[in-house]
């Protein structure tokens, strides 16, 4: 009995230490599995954050590409806008611009949380900016037909500093956040290796003091399944980042291809934009050029009729044909300047006294109806213009009235002095300006016809009752004479336009008196003249008025003839010739014969000078078609003195 006591505290001591050994293991199981979990926390923790991240770059790297791609397409609207002036590219442009800045904005936001790419963002929207001004002034001549200048702005903006420091700001973004993803990838992949490491002699450490707990075997096999299940999410995620970039590069190939049809159908839209124009211009220009005839071809009629039996009213009749011929002269030279976009000839000009010269003119292409009247309420400010470029603007003005008042009505032009803000009216720089006010008590316009009015070819009056031309014309003029428009009309209470122009503070100075064009000058001379012109009828008229000034003219219908036409001849003061001939151009004729002119001078007549260059007429007097026999005396003597001039200057 006494010796089972010991055996049984021995038995008790054993069992003891195994419970206590139990307990330590259990202990150290429970330490290991709680390491084990918290390892395990953390790693989901921060792979969680890893991936975050990864995406938060993924997303900044996508949307500054999208940017750059935003950009890229509204550059390449707007050059397609620039070639073709067509509104709607022009639109398209607008909303790719407006695109892109969506997609700033939301650079902007992605980029919020790191200081040094918020200032990047910075200046990227800056730049972005300036940019966008660049391209929108580009825009602008386009938008007011003035496709020289515009196509000059878009290859000058093409390379802007602007330009270049948005394509370098966008580059260093997404390279320095190329290089945050390498980084965070590495740092993801190290944490996860670290993980996996302490993860397995964790593991390791708990089977050697738990080799038989079941339940720290089936811990460290819950742990090895949540590690499984990591590296598949990850694996997922790879999947998906690759499933993306296939569908954005499907998605690129549709845009190209959606891009490509979309090009086809603005090219037929264009051409029937293009036709409808063309045909809208020319029933404006017939029936404009059918009165101007109707008053040529019946003052001449009646002038036959009642030159033996009237010779007073047959001269009164012929002065209402020349006339005619005069103002049809006036719009072909009108629709060449508009083609041209000829440069504007400035003059110190008094606004006040510019309308008052102007009321006789008013009174007769108004007719009596209409009642006109006229206030000069400027303190005595002139303006830097081309005198003749607003007299057409105001009598186009003045003609719209006439047509919005039906006939009938009054109409009210007042000049004034007023001083503008920055941008008060129009883009007008702030300063003293001239105010050109016409006000009809007409029927108004609506909002709509309001937006439109400055379009080129749009007119609310019927087919062939207008080109569309007018308004689009006095814009042009003022916006390069410095100054701005303003509308101000309601259906049925009118409607006011007022032209507002830079006020010219330089020194005036005294302009010489202007002969009347109708005056015939007497020349200075009797000359030998050789008239070189293809048209039959035009070679007649201009050598029978030679003819009646008194000079020696010989007519030559073929230029590639005027060689042997000028051998022939005794003596040569001036070769007269026009400068679009088929077989060979005036200038060529004359490059051709200058060996065979000794001394000659050369005069150029023409109605278009096309392709010919100043370089090409080497300075020569040009007279322009259609012309009086006054004007053709004065052209004569100048070239004639001209040349002598030269000559002498030469000598010298």
């Amino acid at each position: 009995m006494s010796e089972a006591i010991p055996s049984l505290e021995r038995s008790v001591h054993a069992k003891n230490w195994r419970l206590l050994l139990l307990g330590a293991l259990a202990i150290a199981g429970v330490l290991v599995l709680g390491a084990l979990i918290l390892i395990q926390q953390r790693t989901d923790l921060e792979r969680d954050r890893a991936i975050a991240l990864q995406q938060h770059s993924f997303e900044v790297i996508l949307r500054a590409n999208q940017l750059s791609g935003g950009i890229a397409a509204a550059e390449a609207a707007l050059g397609r806008y620039v070639v073709s002036a067509d509104r709607n590219l022009g639109q398209q442009y607008a909303d790719q611009w407006a695109r892109a800045g969506e997609q700033l904005q939301r650079l902007r936001q992605l980029t919020a949380d790191s200081d040094s790419q918020r200032r990047q963002v910075q200046a990227l929207q800056k730049a972005f900016l300036a940019r966008g001004r660049e391209l929108d002034d580009t825009a602008l001549y386009t938008t007011y037909k003035r496709d020289r200048d515009a196509w000059g702005a878009y290859y000058q903006v093409r390379e802007s500093a602007a330009r270049t420091q948005v394509e370098k700001t966008l580059d260093t973004i997404v390279e320095e956040e190329r290089g945050v993803l390498r980084d965070r990838t590495r740092a993801a992949a190290q944490l996860i290796d670290n993980s996996s490491y302490a993860s397995r002699v964790l593991s390791g450490f708990g089977l050697v003091i738990a080799l038989g707990a079941v339940i720290f075997g089936w811990l460290a096999i819950e742990a090895q399944g949540e590690r499984a299940l990591a590296d598949a999410d990850a694996a997922w995620e790879r999947e998906r980042a690759g499933q993306l970039r296939e569908a954005v590069a499907a998605a690129t190939a549709q845009l190209r291809e959606e891009a490509r049809e979309r090009e086809g159908a603005e090219a037929k839209l264009r051409q029937a934009q293009k036709m409808d124009a063309v045909g809208q211009l020319t029933g404006g220009i017939a029936h404009d050029f059918n009165n101007m005839l109707a008053v040529v071809l019946g003052g001449v009629e009646l002038a036959r009729r009642q030159i033996e039996s009237d010779p007073k009213e047959a001269a009164r009749h012929l002065d209402n044909a020349m006339e005619g011929a005069h103002r049809a002269a006036a719009l072909t030279r009108q629709l060449l300047a508009f083609s041209r976009s000829e440069s504007l000839a400035p003059e110190a000009v008094d606004a006040g006294g510019l309308i008052r010269g102007m009321r006789d003119l008013l009174d007769r292409t108004l007719g009596d109806t209409i009642r006109v009247e006229t206030q000069d309420r400027g303190m005595g400010w002139r303006i830097w213009v081309d005198r003749h470029q607003l007299e057409n603007a105001v009598l186009n003005l003045a003609v719209n009235a006439r047509d919005a008042m039906n006939g009938r009505g009054t109409l009210t032009i007042l000049t004034g002095e007023s001083r503008l803000a920055a941008n008060a009216v129009g883009h007008c720089a702030a300063g003293d300006y001239v105010s050109v006010a016409v006000r009809d008590t007409g029927c108004g316009m609506t909002p709509e016809v309001l937006e439109r009015v400055f379009e080129p070819f749009f007119t609310t009056k019927p087919v062939g009752k207008g080109t569309g031309l007018g308004l689009s014309q006095i814009f042009g003029f003022v916006r390069q004479s410095g100054g701005g428009i303003a509308i101000e009309t309601a259906p049925g209470e009118g409607t006011t336009v007022t032209l507002y122009l830079p006020r010219y503070k330089g020194v005036v100075q005294a302009a010489a008196p202007a002969l009347p064009e109708a005056a015939e000058e007497k020349p200075g001379g009797s000359y030998d003249i050789l008239v070189v012109e293809d048209d039959p009828r035009v070679l007649a008229a201009t050598l029978a008025a030679l003819h009646e000034l008194g000079h020696r003219a010989v007519g030559c219908a073929d230029p590639l003839k005027a060689p042997a036409a000028i051998e022939s001849m005794p003596t040569l003061d001036l070769v007269m010739t026009d400068v679009l001939m088929p077989g060979q151009t005036g200038p060529e004729m004359i490059a051709c014969v200058e060996g065979q002119l000794r001394g000659a001078a050369v005069l150029f007549v023409t109605g278009f000078t096309g392709e010919a260059s100043a370089e090409q007429l080497r300075d020569r007097p040009v007279l322009r078609k259609p012309f009086t026999v006054a004007a053709l005396s004065r052209a004569v003597r100048e070239a004639v003195d001209g040349e002598a001039r030269r000559v002498a200057q030469a000598a010298e």
